[in-house]
């Protein structure tokens, strides 16, 4: 009986170690955003920083293990069969849960799913017991801790909106004194911001990160309890001389230090406390399975409330084993990167790009507009002199790149500094007060509020980023929702199921990850092969870049056109909502290409004003080609999806005959674009008036067709739509052509 409960536990091993890499993945965001947004030091050092601060935090844990244990739900009623079913299910849902939110680049709190999960299997297992035994249901609160789950739920609301409000006051006061001449500044007031940043972190890593840990002693816990205002006071004076030390004697960018013990302490406090989220539940069985051989009795007999005792520890090389995985996941993920990129993108100082990652929804438009038409009213009644005063403070310089591979910053240290002191404040003082803030919850909201007083979200970017915060809050909240019922169902299966049910699951548990990973490496290539933004100068480097994402589109649209036509004919449904998909994303490339033209334009010189209007007529063109395309598509997939009458014989055989003429079009233009042949165009243009002149014959026999035989006027509607947006088509592409042509024509003349 005991092999079993043996392969249970190399079960959860194995999940432990995967649910480590997908945590890994979602919280690295936590400590690293700062470091990275802002562009302190290179990668490698925050990072090397960040693996410093996980491999102590995870040396230092084990206070926090007691919440997988006992912290949810009440062990001694449950038998030693049953906290196997709790744990198992739990780590199934986190590995898959986890990786769905790091798959779509959303940082959510690994803290409240592994709350929601055990309190899932645990209900689940509670009511089980009470139908099988026949008991009242007012009994089911004695299987939960329900004190615990109340203090989750809270907390998240606290985090919400405690974070983001004290974020934008903290960062609006300090841009005011600092404004964006933060190096002129610092030599005056650098000192005192030093002494209170450094000093609310140091107390955050005594009070979050060591406090509880196995290698603090409970007595210097107390000490730290009682003496927190003078540990407090000596630092901040102790860390202001320090500061004032480096910045006078040592020329050191205070701000950068500030980061770097941020980044530690950030990530120190994750590993020291958040490894319960990870490796607590297995760590949790192995020490059940140890009380369950020394007791000697059945499993289904043997109840669990050994497993509530202070007396039960995280063995240190655990903790170390899982520590050395963690700062191995950091380096090698890609989807610590996604999600690192969501915060980032959501903070970043400056609209550099038309491209954002959140699409507004009707509550970001309504906020941004209430906020809009407030800020008006405000301004009404303050006197001009000051809001001429507060703007120049709120000024932000023109970049300057160094070279060609020199960035921007999305935000500068001082507010990179803001986000690591106020997050650390906020996670001290909740702490101390006994309240599980989320790390993950506190930090992206104070990211959020210190990018709002920065005055980042201007009003061509609010709306995204107000819709973007909704999101991830929206997921949050859809994390413990998903857990609790995820887990629930889960934990039923594996009760009923018993062993087949967990080979069952964790064959399922492989399907579904390798799926996601496939899917996941899939939508990486496609970023990669995205049409780019243009980042030349000279017409003739635009030329050659334009003709390169022409001959893309080119061969895209050759393909879909006949794909279109031929599904049309057969009714296939399927095949006419894949290419209408296809040009959607095809036309959101393109048209982020042209949402860029502003940024493209603005860093050219004064001599190459003609690249530019070359580079925008050429997108026009590639527009109103997509344009005609999904127009084409969406006709034809609304007919078949209406199920009107197929298009005849007659009809289709005419659309083909239109269909051979731009396939043979589109080859030779590809051929053109793609190898740069641009002395081919003249005598592809000579033929233009054969494939118009078609077009215009097939409206004609349409027209005698509706007068004589043609009976459906769906049909004739779907026919003269398809004839038309291909006759625009085919004008755009000769467009296109023409254009290059007398581009040709002119470089010759220069040679």
């Amino acid at each position: 009986m005991e092999q079993i409960f043996i392969v249970m536990l190399i079960a959860l091993g194995i999940l432990a170690l995967i649910d480590l890499t997908v945590g890994v993945s979602n919280d690295a965001v936590n400590f690293l955003n700062s470091g990275i947004g802002s562009k302190a030091l290179s990668f490698k050092t925050i990072m090397i920083v960040a693996s410093l601060g996980i491999l102590v935090g995870a040396i230092f844990s084990g206070g926090m293990m007691e919440i997988a244990r006992s912290g949810i739900f009440v062990p001694s009623m449950f038998s030693f069969n049953d906290v196997m079913v709790i744990f198992l299910a739990v780590m199934i849902t986190d590995v898959l849960l986890l990786d769905v939110f790091n798959s779509l680049g959303l940082p959510t709190s690994t803290t409240v799913s592994i709350v929601f999960e055990l309190l899932g299997a645990a209900v689940c297992l509670g009511i089980m017991k009470i139908v099988m035994n026949d008991d009242s249901w007012s009994t089911l609160p004695n299987y939960i801790n329900t004190k615990k789950a109340t203090e989750i739920v809270v907390s998240i609301l606290l985090s919400v909106i405690l974070s983001f409000t004290l974020g934008t006051l903290v960062q609006y006061i300090s841009r005011f004194i600092f404004t964006f001449q933060v190096e002129r500044k610092l030599k005056y007031f650098g000192a005192i911001f030093g002494g209170i940043a450094i000093s609310a972190i140091s107390f955050f890593i005594l009070v979050k990160g060591l406090k509880g840990s196995s290698f603090l002693s409970k007595e210097n816990s107390v000490w730290i309890d009682n003496n927190q205002l003078l540990i407090l006071v000596g630092s901040f004076v102790f860390w202001t001389l320090f500061s004032q030390l480096l910045m006078s004697f040592f020329k050191v960018n205070i701000l950068r230090t500030i980061i770097v013990i941020g980044t530690f302490a950030l990530a120190l406090a994750f590993a020291g406390n958040d490894l319960v989220n990870f490796i607590g539940v297995p760590i949790a069985a192995v020490q059940s399975f140890e009380l369950f051989q020394q007791s000697g009795q059945a499993a289904d007999t043997f109840m669990m409330g050994q497993l509530a005792e202070d007396s039960v520890v995280a063995p240190f090389y655990f903790l170390l084993l899982a520590g050395a995985v963690m700062v191995y996941t950091l380096w090698t993920s890609k989807k610590a990167r996604n999600v690192i990129e969501t915060e980032v993108s959501l903070a970043r100082q400056s609209s550099d790009s038309a491209d954002e990652k959140f699409a507004p929804n009707l509550l970001s438009k309504a906020i941004v507009r209430s906020m809009v038409i407030l800020g008006g009213v405000v301004n009404y009644f303050l006197p001009k002199s000051w809001q001429i005063q507060m703007d120049k403070r709120f000024e932000k310089p023109i970049f300057i790149a160094k070279d060609n591979n020199d960035e921007e910053p999305a935000f500068d240290m001082l507010r990179a500094s803001v986000n690591l002191m106020v997050a650390s404040i906020l996670i001290s003082i909740g702490t101390s007060m006994k309240l599980p803030l989320s790390t993950t919850y506190v930090t992206f909201m104070v990211a959020m509020g210190t990018s709002f007083a920065d005055r980042a979200w201007d009003r061509d970017s609010a709306v995204y980023r107000v819709a973007g915060v909704f999101n991830v809050i929206g997921g949050w909240f859809v994390t413990a929702i998903v857990a609790f019922i995820s887990s629930f169902v889960i934990a039923y299966i594996l009760y009923v199921g018993e062993v087949y049910a967990l080979v069952a699951m964790l064959i399922l548990v492989g399907i579904l990850l390798y799926k996601s990973n496939r899917k996941y490496n899939k939508k990486e290539k496609e970023k990669v092969s995205k049409y780019n933004k243009i980042d030349t100068v000279t017409i003739q480097e635009v030329a050659s870049e334009s003709s390169a994402q022409i001959a893309k589109v080119v061969i895209t649209v050759n393909e879909l056109y006949t794909k279109i036509i031929d599904s049309v004919a057969l009714q296939d449904h399927a095949e006419l909502k894949a290419c209408r998909k296809r040009l959607k994303q095809l036309e959101k490339e393109v048209d982020s290409l042209r949402g860029n033209v502003y940024f493209f334009i603005k860093n050219l010189d004064e001599t190459s004003v003609g690249a530019s209007k070359f580079y925008v007529i050429t997108l026009g063109y590639l527009q109103d080609i997509i344009k005609s395309m999904m127009h084409i598509a969406q006709n034809s997939f609304s007919h078949v999806d209406n199920n009107h009458k197929k298009l005849k014989f007659n009809q289709v055989r005419d659309l083909k005959l239109i269909d051979n003429k731009l396939h043979d079009l589109f080859a030779t233009m590809e051929i053109v674009f793609s190898e740069g042949k641009f002395d081919q165009i003249a005598e592809v243009l000579k033929s233009k008036s054969d494939i118009t002149q078609a077009i215009d014959r097939l409206i004609q026999k349409q027209i005698v067709r509706i007068r004589t035989t043609e009976t459906s006027p769906k049909n004739s509607k779907l026919y003269f739509s398809i004839l038309f947006e291909t006759d625009d088509l085919i004008k755009a592409a000769l467009g296109l052509l023409e254009l290059f042509e007398e581009f040709n024509i002119e470089q010759k003349k220069t040679l």
